[in-house]
């Protein structure tokens, strides 16, 4: 089955909005073994909706229209389908009585606009949205489906995953298909394609790389008539892929850097916190977006300023006076300081130069420290990129480099430009 997907919204065409649900959408499409092939945006006009949505029925079996389900006058997207299919809008009075007791339930008087969202093509079917007041809406036209979904990502997220992907799943005569991740760190996605050249394959199974913040995942893919043959055909790809790549390979599937951090930490029965001045706590916040990370992490310090390096993390200035506030002895300074401060048995530190203005060293100069209880150490790296691909990059490096550190597998001498490992 050909999935197509629209996203509706002229501030996605602006810029204004980034269309992060065309990555959520994807996914979970490829999750369940769909093939997804065209993927626009349609800004909020009546007349270039509907020659979207007629030229994604005349080469799609399935259509996902994200976006314009609102009361307002702007959200035309039930409009544009019902022109689109050649049918008339009709009223749900269930649904609208289902409105007025939502805004009741919360103490509100409801603005008629509402009741907007109760109006659906003819012939189609309102699913219900357990996040929001917006249905989605579901038109099966024999040889194409249609669905209308909110484009507020979690409402659509929840709708993906409750209505739209076990409808297209049971609707389509597709195998079982497995995705294998394979995630990786310390190598280029271009040096990783030249040593797997000979492992590559577009078929079944397939594979692909996927780059994302320094990280490089793998993708094995494969389609069956069952999880085991799925699994079977995967098996050999892997192998090669892990005998060849070895100690890149950190994690599988969903392991990510920080769920790994935190498994180990709940091991060992440590404690964790960061000390930031150049990423200002993008460490912390991507520790902190775990699950479970309240049972090991303890807090962060973004001691951006001397004086907080100084004053409540204990950076002698002496020591920033020789080396300088972007050097190897301040970071393993912070790295000790918030150890002592936090009361945490490992804490990573950053200091750097992130741009656009130099400060100290040259922009992209990124300095890592990490404490633990058997020693601390800090690398010094050289970055490409603008602020914001540094800082990424380097809240990547950093979590790598306390997971090493936290195995006891603790880096010698200095990396390439670029490269951690």
């Amino acid at each position: 089955m050909i999935v197509e997907v629209i996203a509706v919204g002229t501030e996605l065409l602006y810029g204004q909005t980034v269309n992060t649900n065309a990555a959520a959408i994807g996914s979970r499409l490829a999750a369940a073994g769909l093939e997804h092939q065209y993927s626009s945006m349609v800004g909020d006009h009546l007349g270039r909706m509907v020659a979207a949505i007629k030229l994604a029925m005349s080469r799609s079996d399935a259509v996902i229209v994200t976006g314009g389900l609102g009361p307002t006058q702007d959200d035309i997207t039930r409009e544009a389908i019902a022109e689109a299919t050649g049918r008339n809008l009709v009223f749900s009075e269930a649904y609208a009585e289902r409105l007025r007791r939502w805004w009741a339930s919360r103490g509100r008087a409801m603005p008629d606009s509402n009741l907007k969202q109760a109006e659906h093509p003819e012939g189609s079917d309102l699913l219900e949205n357990p996040k929001g007041t917006a249905p989605a809406i579901r038109l099966d036209l024999g040889d194409t489906l249609i669905y209308a979904v909110p484009g507020v990502p979690p409402e659509l997220e929840s709708l993906l995953d409750l209505h739209l992907i076990p409808d297209l799943r049971k609707r389509s005569d597709e195998r079982v298909v497995l995705n294998r991740i394979l995630r990786t760190y310390g190598e280029s996605e271009s040096r990783l394609g030249e040593a797997l050249a000979d492992v590559y394959s577009d078929g079944n199974p397939s594979m692909a790389f996927l780059a994302t913040a320094a990280e490089i995942k793998i993708r094995l893919t494969a389609k069956a008539d069952s999880l085991e043959e799925a699994e079977a055909l995967v098996a050999p790809m892997e192998l090669a892929v892990r005998e060849r790549l070895g100690g890149l390979i950190f994690g599988t599937d969903d392991e990510t850097v920080e769920k790994i951090i935190m498994d180990l930490a709940l091991v060992k029965g440590w404690t964790l916190g960061t000390a930031e001045s150049a990423t200002g706590g993008m460490v912390a916040s991507r520790i902190t977006a775990t699950p479970g990370a309240s049972d090991f992490f303890v807090g962060s310090i973004v001691a951006y300023d001397k004086r907080i390096k100084r004053d409540v993390l204990g950076v002698p200035d002496a020591l920033i006076a020789e080396h300088g506030v972007v050097s190897e002895p301040v970071a393993i300074a912070m790295a000790d300081g918030a150890a002592a401060v936090l009361g945490c048995d490992v804490a990573i530190s950053v200091t750097g130069s992130a741009g656009p203005d130099p400060q100290d060293k040259p922009v992209g100069t990124m300095v890592i420290g990490v404490h633990t209880p058997e020693r601390t150490m800090a690398r010094t790296v050289s970055l490409p990129g603008d602020r914001e691909r540094i800082r990424a990059y380097t809240t990547t490096g950093a979590l790598h480099l306390a997971r090493r550190a936290m195995l006891g597998e603790w880096w010698q001498g200095k990396p390439q430009s670029g490269r951690w490992i």
